[in-house]
């Protein structure tokens, strides 16, 4: 067996390092619960003949000058890949792969989650009875959102936004989507019908995000936007921070132009806009979409996966630029 000169950016679950650890005799790891800085990553890859990443390690040209010619895969433990310069790695000839697939179920039930704990105000209603403050039952007391038989709007209808909307069967929802092609799984499925983004704003009871983030979809979501949405509305977001005008939905949630919000993915994570955490109507969780043991562990797998292929000269199952495979 050959040894490989591997670098990890951070511990993931077990069964991808047990395969690194059997097709490529071992790696060296952050030893760090932390996201490393540039500085420490690009000292911690030099040499290396393979990169393991996270969506939090930015992967630049100043990374890969570092590891070196050697260098001839970056295994990313993400469906997104923005974090790595694509163009760049392509241009050296260096494989870039992602996980895609594994974690559409789990974060479609997140975004569903969140949905449910909006509407039914369950964090606040948690809360308040942990702290003593449940004397009896109240007619008035945390007042929601029914669900059922309400409309659905979903925004981008990829392999999530389509399991999300079709997760709403059993609540009989009226379901709305915005998608550059026609969905005709949800428009057999649910009846669903393809929208304008006005439309949907206007008409949706709940919105629901699942789209990539580029030039067109940045900042989607402004107060002109918010402010064409329902009083009853709920707005969810499991796709990217920056899809979502940060400081115009905190003075839409303050000023209850939206009933509320449920957020897994911020503009500048870790960092949360000023204002956010003071909005009781926002359910806000740790960027946790793909956060279930078996999901984590098949990304993890599925990273591996790709990483050993590419070290041992087999095309890599997931590789994004094709043209570097030799």
């Amino acid at each position: 067996m050959k040894k490989w000169n591997i670098y990890i950016t951070r511990k993931i679950p077990e069964p991808g390092l047990d395969l690194i650890r059997k097709e490529c005799g071992g790696f060296r790891i952050n030893p760090h619960n932390r996201v490393l800085k540039p500085t420490e990553i690009q000292k911690a890859v030099q040499g290396c003949d393979a990169i393991l990443s996270l969506l939090t390690d930015k992967i630049d040209a100043a990374v890969m000058d570092s590891a070196g010619d050697k260098l001839k895969i970056i295994a990313n433990h993400a469906v997104g890949f923005e974090n790595i310069d694509l163009p760049e790695a392509t241009r050296r000839k260096i494989m870039v792969t992602n996980t895609p697939g594994v974690l559409t179920k789990t974060t479609a039930e997140l975004a569903w989650a969140l949905l449910f704990s909006v509407a039914r105000r369950v964090v606040d209603s948690d809360r308040y009875t942990r702290s003593g403050k449940f004397k009896g039952w109240d007619p008035l007391l945390f007042l929601g959102q029914d669900i059922s038989g309400k409309t659905l709007g979903i925004v981008g209808a990829g392999r999530i936004g389509t399991e999300f909307a079709l997760m709403s069967k059993g609540f009989n929802m009226r379901v709305l989507y915005n998608s550059r092609r026609p969905n005709e799984s949800l428009e057999k499925e649910l009846g669903a019908k393809k929208t304008d983004l006005e439309t949907l704003w206007k008409e949706s009871d709940f919105i629901s995000l699942h789209v990539n983030l580029n030039s067109e979809s940045f900042h989607l979501i402004r107060e002109k936007e918010l402010k064409m949405m329902k009083s009853s509305a709920i707005l969810i977001n499991t796709s990217r921070g920056s899809v979502i005008d940060e400081k115009a939905l905190v003075k839409a949630l303050k000023r209850n132009w939206i009933f509320g919000a449920g957020l897994d993915v911020y503009e500048k994570e870790p960092e949360l806009v000023h204002g956010l955490t003071g909005c009781g109507n926002a359910v806000l969780t740790p960027h946790t979409g793909s956060a279930s043991f078996q999901t984590r562990s098949k990304i993890a797998l599925l990273a591996a996966e790709n990483l050993v292929a590419g070290l041992n000269g087999q095309r890599p199952k997931n590789l994004l630029n094709p043209e570097s495979f030799q």
